[in-house]
């Protein structure tokens, strides 16, 4: 009857809506009674939601008959499809937990028979009816059948994943304020995973790689849109969780991603190359969808150590795009007040006042990051200004993250040493050893020229601020290709004549290290030039090295300062003694490293017989200086007299015992 295909529309009208009534009767009399057949079982919702389905679809037939508004709420009263969602929302409002499973698989298949993911409309309709309608602690349920759906789909078009994901979309948004359950974690591998797959199916032509179906072009800009789709979801997914589980799911991202100094297997070869690209670049995509949605004061708490080290990098690739996506992911977590639109075009503005900055107080806990990550932040910074393949985009991305950090995570000493490092990318424009091109160097002065602009303006040093505004007006005069409102347009005016330039155009560093001295601020780090650090192991071995030097020198003053006069004064600590400590202690450490591998390598390849051997004789040695130590040990205490009554090695006959040694009461606890 809910099937009827009458001619007479108000005949098929009435037997419609005759079957859905006699379902809900079926569905009340029978849903909770333990005496009658079990309606949950598959052979009667097998017939049950498709026959509500079908009357569902015809919405918009019965809304293209456009009744006049007098005769509205009688059709609406009369409409099966308003009767058919009443029923199905009763239906699933009274499913339990073990039913949900049989509830839900009949509207898959019934949306796979009848092609209607690829328009989608009735799909999301179709989900969101179930989503509002069951118990909110079943709703992790429905999203595990989602997934489960997707990946039995994973070889369909490009156009009914694409409705899938979008389904999934919806329902998880509407999920997530009720309850996920365990599944947060496996929405997002299984998001990845088709996302992977698409990755491969476009650079293949087709969903299997042994098979040559030349459908590459058609294939490509679907599986795009699926990739977007994708995308998309993870972002909106994602903006519902608690702040923990963002941070999770972004971890659990990074791991994901293909990096050279990481676990993950990097494919040779150009399609292997073509696929880790391509998946790079789609894995960052979708964290920076997390990313711009993730708030959290805590910056030790939102970048933990490992997440970032694999985050900065994957900055530091040769790959244009890949490094931008980096950047802008930093700046999401950065910017926790929504001052990134005010640094989005790169200018000298001579009154910051305009741009309504909203400025906080720096946090201990920012401090405490800053403390720990600066100098890597800087570092990478600093490497990225020197690749040659930086476009205006990455340039304005760096410029939103420099005063998104004098902003967001400053106090002096970070000010300091921001300055001291725009000082340095000024210095790699002017020395130009890596050879950029006219427009590279143009466009690191306009950058320099645009924060020190800024940053003067923030700390309200009224000299510093002049010497800024001077060395900017002359350069309006001298040289205006040095700023950014002649680089960061659509056609830049450049100068191939970058290398006699004068003095007058360039921020030195001794100038703006006297004014903020005199200021409060540290001119002793002022006016030392930055330098950044070569890797995180030197970095590491540079700190063991600089503290075992100190201690070492505390101790032997410590040790000689009675007779202070007399001793040879100490060797001075100069930046040649720290980089000599930080050449040995490498060359020690690669020592190290090369004498563990030939012990791995004797022990996996010598016969047992020269082991057992080489053990033997360690053994014996081990022995003998146990008992030196053993004879050393027992050896009575000197007489009181402070006489030795026998010769060194000699056996004394009369030992006293420990428990018998009469020791003097200061010495006895």
């Amino acid at each position: 009857m809910c099937h009827s295909s009458h001619d007479d529309l108000d005949i098929r009208t009435k037997i419609r809506m005759s079957g859905i009534k006699g379902l809900q009767g079926v569905v009340r009399k029978t849903v909770n009674d333990e005496l009658q057949a079990n309606i949950w079982d598959p052979q009667h919702m097998d017939k049950i939601v498709p026959s509500l389905l079908f009357n569902l679809q015809h919405v918009e037939e019965a809304e293209s008959r456009s009744p006049s508004p007098l005769q509205a709420t009688e059709k609406e009263k009369e409409s099966p499809t308003e009767l058919a969602e009443r029923c199905l929302r009763e239906l699933l409002g009274r499913a339990a937990y073990g039913n949900i499973k049989n509830a839900i698989k009949p509207v898959l298949i019934h949306l796979d028979n009848h092609s209607l993911w690829e328009p989608k409309i009735f799909a999301t309709c179709c989900f969101r009816i179930i989503m509002y309608s069951i118990q909110p602690q079943h709703s992790h349920l429905v999203i595990q059948q989602l997934l489960g759906h997707l990946d039995a789909n994973s070889k369909s078009a490009a156009t009914v994943r694409a409705g899938i994901v979008e389904v999934l979309s919806e329902a998880a948004v509407i999920a997530a304020s009720g309850s996920v359950g365990p599944t947060v974690l496996e929405v997002f591998n299984t998001l990845l995973r088709q996302l992977r797959l698409s990755i491969d199916y476009a650079l293949t032509g087709s969903y299997d790689c042994a098979a040559g179906i030349s459908t590459k072009i058609i294939k490509e800009h679907e599986e795009r849109m699926f990739q977007e789709a994708v995308i998309k979801t993870i972002g909106s997914f994602a903006s519902t969780l608690p702040t923990y589980q963002q941070s999770e799911v972004m971890v659990f991202i990074m791991n994901k991603v293909p990096l050279p100094s990481s676990q993950q297997s990097i494919e040779a070869g150009k399609a292997g190359e073509n696929r880790n690209r391509l998946t790079q670049i789609m894995l960052l995509k979708s964290l920076l969808q997390v990313s711009v949605g993730f708030q959290c004061s805590n910056m030790l708490t939102a970048l933990p150590s490992a997440f970032l080290d694999r985050l900065l990098s994957a900055a530091l690739m040769e790959d244009a795009e890949i490094r931008l996506f980096v950047l802008e992911i930093l700046i999401s977590f950065i910017d926790r007040h929504g001052n990134r639109q005010k640094f989005s075009t790169i200018s000298t503005i001579s009154d910051i006042s305009v741009l309504k900055l909203k400025v906080d107080k720096c946090s201990r806990q920012d401090t405490v990051f800053m403390k720990k990550h600066g100098q890597q932040l800087y570092r990478h910074i600093y490497l990225i200004c020197k690749e040659e393949s930086n476009v205006q985009a990455h340039y304005e991305a760096l410029y939103s993250m420099l005063m998104l950090i004098s902003i967001e995570l400053a106090n002096e000493e970070v000010v300091v040493d921001l300055i001291r490092l725009v000082l340095a990318v000024q210095e790699i424009a002017q020395i130009n050893e890596d050879n950029l091109t006219a427009y590279n160097r143009c466009a690191l002065f306009a950058l320099g020229a645009a924060y020190l602009n800024l940053i003067s303006q923030l700390t309200t040093v009224p000299t510093f601020c002049q010497h800024i505004h001077e060395v900017i007006q002359m350069r309006q005069k001298e040289a205006p290709y040095l700023l950014p409102e002649d680089v960061f347009v659509e056609r830049p005016r450049l100068s191939k004549s970058l290398d006699h330039l004068g003095p007058e155009v360039f921020f030195w560093q001794s100038k703006i290290s006297e004014v903020l001295g005199g200021s409060g601020y540290n001119s002793d780090r002022l006016s030392t030039p930055y330098i950044p650090q070569l890797t995180d192991e030197d970095r590491l071995s540079k700190r063991k090295s600089i503290g075992e030097t100190i201690s070492l020198q505390v101790e032997v003053e410590s040790r000689n300062s009675p007779e202070r006069e007399q001793r040879a004064p100490a060797e001075e600590i100069t930046y040649e003694t720290l980089k000599k400590a930080i050449v040995d202690s490498v060359a020690v450490e690669e020592q190290e490293r090369e004498r563990r591998r030939q012990v791995v390598e004797k022990f996996q390849k010598a016969p047992f017989e020269e082991i057992a051997a080489h053990c033997g004789a360690r053994a014996t040695l081990l022995q003998s200086k146990l008992n030196q130590i053993f004879e050393i040990t027992i050896r009575p205490p000197p007489s009181p007299s402070g006489t030795i009554t026998a010769a060194y090695g000699q056996p004394q006959n009369h030992s006293i015992p420990v428990y018998e040694m009469k020791f003097p009461d200061l010495c006895v606890y």
